[in-house]
């Protein structure tokens, strides 16, 4: 075989990422972007889209309106939204070197939607179908694609099923959950419980609003749902029958992203850490379950969406946004 001929498959890295030496504990690289950090708001000019099956989702954008100039499309996580403080970190780094930015707020994760639909970790259909949109209005535009934690989820699935065709030349996903199942245990235990009972009063509070509105579906359990103790609990109650799927183990199976990851046929780099407390090590995937064009950097810290380094002085750095907007390149 030619030295030149294309690996069967991706690559495990060794990140270069080292922690601050005051944040080397998972809990407090996860927690301190979150409760130290006073990024600027971002200007967005929000542009509601109405999607074909009478909804809508809402898309926020930022940077130079420049027509025909690069978009990336960003995605967030549970119970995320426009002013995730990792969203707008790495909007003010993008915009600066003149992406235009479009954040998708995924259905249901602002105002309550006209629809039963609420997004979870398997619907990738309202992403795609932004790519389309967007490339339908300027056929030549350049995208790329970035997900953090649920989001990257969503995002590496979408481009597993897109194959050749993803529109997206680049994706980059942060933080991922490749297997649910796991990550949901994991919260269930320790520390963690702590992050699962801020996000799940997140969503029961987001699902008591819908339902002020929108009827609640044959099969969904409004009263089991707003009794759920963890993520287990409100998944078997609400997202599996609302979503077609039989149980939250069938969720779980079906929507995580870590078994598809051989699919994609993009560019694509994949940022995790080994002791992110959303997770366990040995959901990391395996080189051979990798596309060729897929790259996985592993860090040994870093929490959750954290990854703060050390810069001059001492102060805090956010690494994960500098090495994404490093890795996507300029516009």
């Amino acid at each position: 075989m030619s030295n030149d001929a294309p690996a069967p498959h991706g690559r495990v890295i060794r990140s270069e990422f080292r922690p601050h030496p005051l944040l080397r504990n998972p809990h407090l690289q996860t927690l301190s972007p979150f409760l130290l950090r006073s990024p600027p708001a971002i200007p967005l000019r929000v542009e509601r889209m109405e999607t074909p099956d009478g909804d809508f989702i809402d898309v926020g954008w930022s940077g130079e309106q420049n027509a025909g100039a690069s978009i990336a499309v960003l995605i967030h996580g549970l119970t995320g939204g426009f002013q995730s403080k990792y969203l707008r970190g790495l909007t003010q780094r993008l915009a600066a070197k003149g992406w235009r930015i479009a954040i998708l707020l995924l259905r249901g994760a602002g105002e309550p939607n006209r629809t039963q639909r609420l997004y979870n970790h398997g619907d990738t259909a309202d992403l795609r179908w932004l790519w389309q949109q967007l490339h339908a209005r300027e056929p030549g535009v350049r995208l790329v694609s970035v997900g953090w934690s649920l989001g990257g989820n969503v995002l590496l699935k979408a481009m597993s099923e897109e194959g050749e065709a993803a529109l997206p030349e680049r994706a980059v996903a942060a933080s991922v959950p490749f297997r649910l199942h796991e990550c949901v245990d994991r919260l269930r235990r320790g520390f963690s419980r702590i992050y699962q009972q801020r996000m799940l009063g997140d969503l029961k509070k987001a699902v008591r609003l819908k339902h002020q509105k929108v009827p609640v579906p044959p099969g969904v359990d409004l009263e089991a749902t707003m009794r759920a103790r963890d993520f287990g609990e409100f998944d078997d109650a609400y997202t599996a029958p609302l979503n077609g799927y039989r149980d939250a183990q069938d969720y779980y199976q079906r929507a995580a992203c870590g078994q598809y990851l051989g699919l994609i046929r993009r560019q694509t780099l994949v940022i995790n850490s080994l002791d992110d407390p959303f997770m366990t090590p040995d959901i990391v995937p395996r080189e051979t379950q990798l596309a060729p064009q897929v790259t996985l950097e592993l860090a040994h810290t870093g929490g959750h969406v954290g990854f703060v380094a050390a810069g001059a002085g001492g102060r805090m750095e956010y690494w994960l946004e500098s090495r994404i907007a490093d890795w996507i390149g300029p516009p």
